[in-house]
């Protein structure tokens, strides 16, 4: 619930919508809570990224190449130019759609093979992420336990690397060693297959642009955070809508592709996995509002709260907080809103993660039988306001 209006959304961040679309924190960065700002903030120059692990990312040496994540300006742009055939609606379906539908009826056949007892719906929706994500960027080399080895690397509660104490010490030396495993057994063989035989995908592309091994690892746990930790979290919570929700999931059910990419694109407007984006001016910024415009200074950091912003009424209409799939898309990039942001660092992989989720979803909510049989608990990663969801099993009659 918030500001007294009726809210469908499971995930309570713990806040209530301030009143101020733009305003400071203690520490002087610049918060936004208004969609238009936002928007502007993303779309516009003047600004380059913040928070997602730069700071990490900015410790390594100079001569490595930042993944495209964390790059901005001509660069930024001409990677994007170059990769952007990869994640094309029509490569989708020419491509990817295939391996969705196989992968995905592999996932639902577990929960029939466990009938009557229950499987982590997590387990199932990582599986499927990192399929086709793997197939995207290339990584179809890698020895037995990839999964494993990113849950390794993205544990449920992360600690500070550092060397003036024996917990950061302790986190140094596992996030190390987490990097390792994954370059060894997953990203090197990757290399290898591809210098030998090269594919169309993002690991060639790379080769060709003379990545070395290290720059090629960065970039593939960019997109192995981006493609398939956030969307298992979507599709846990998109599952906790339907099963909770006989009527959104009678209409899920009964509608076309169209119609049922619409309801999940509805829900990602509404529960977006990444709530927050930082973002540090390189120049001074005038944030229009309706109170009128902010001076932002160069240096200054803006803060985007991407839950707020997809739910300000003055964009999304009436009963910003409900799930309505037939929400007039006026407010763009889409359905979906800032969920995937917007301007030069929007999500390339946006349609690859709605459509993968639908298939695996439509494939499970039509099993004869099929129920929620435990509610998931809820964590959180404070720094991008995103959200965990474990303990969701689901069972078939």
């Amino acid at each position: 619930m918030s500001d007294g209006q009726e809210s469908a959304r499971k995930v309570d961040r713990g806040r209530e919508r301030p009143g101020c679309p733009v305003s400071r924190a203690a520490d002087g960065t610049w918060q936004v809570h208004d969609y238009e700002a936002a928007r502007e903030v993303l779309r516009g120059p003047g600004t380059v990224q913040a928070g997602l692990g730069i700071e990490t990312v900015e410790k390594l040496p100079p001569r490595v190449r930042r993944p495209v994540l964390y790059r901005d300006g001509p660069e930024h742009r001409e990677h994007r130019r170059q990769t952007a055939r990869f994640f094309t609606p029509r490569r989708v379906d020419e491509h990817y759609r295939e391996l969705m539908v196989r992968i995905a009826d592999e996932q639902v056949a577990k929960v029939r093979a466990a009938a009557p007892g229950a499987v982590p719906l997590s387990d199932l929706a990582f599986e499927l992420a990192i399929g086709v994500v793997s197939e995207v960027i290339g990584l179809r080399y890698g020895r037995p336990g990839v999964r494993r080895r990113l849950e390794r690397f993205f544990p449920a509660e992360f600690g500070e690397p550092g060397l003036t104490s024996a917990r950061g010490l302790y986190w140094l030396v596992r996030q190390n060693v987490n990097w390792l495993r994954v370059h060894l057994a997953d990203v090197r063989p990757a290399i290898r297959a591809h210098r030998r035989h090269p594919h169309d995908d993002l690991i060639s592309h790379l080769l060709d642009e003379g990545c070395s091994d290290a720059e090629i690892l960065g970039e593939c746990l960019t997109f192995a955070a981006a493609g398939m930790v956030t969307t298992r979290e979507f599709i846990c919570l998109a599952a906790w809508h339907l099963f909770t929700d006989d009527a959104l999931l009678a209409r899920y059910r009964a509608a076309d592709e169209a119609g049922r990419l619409a309801v999940l694109e509805e829900l990602l407007r509404l529960e977006p996995v990444v709530a927050r984006l930082r973002r540090r001016a390189t120049t001074a910024l005038e944030l229009r509002t309706p109170r009128g415009p902010a001076a932002v200074r160069a240096g200054e950091y803006v803060e985007l709260f991407l839950d707020d912003a997809n739910t300000d009424p003055g964009a999304v209409g009436a009963d910003p907080l409900l799930v309505r799939p037939d929400r007039e898309p006026v407010f763009g990039p889409g359905r979906s809103g800032l969920t995937f942001g917007d301007g030069p660092h929007r999500c390339p992989g946006a349609h690859i993660a709605v459509l993968e989720s639908d298939i695996f979803l439509s494939r499970l909510t039509a099993l004869d039988g099929v129920r929620m049989a435990a509610p998931p608990r809820v964590a959180f990663r404070d720094a991008i306001g995103g959200y965990e969801i474990r303990g969701l099993t689901v069972a078939v009659r």
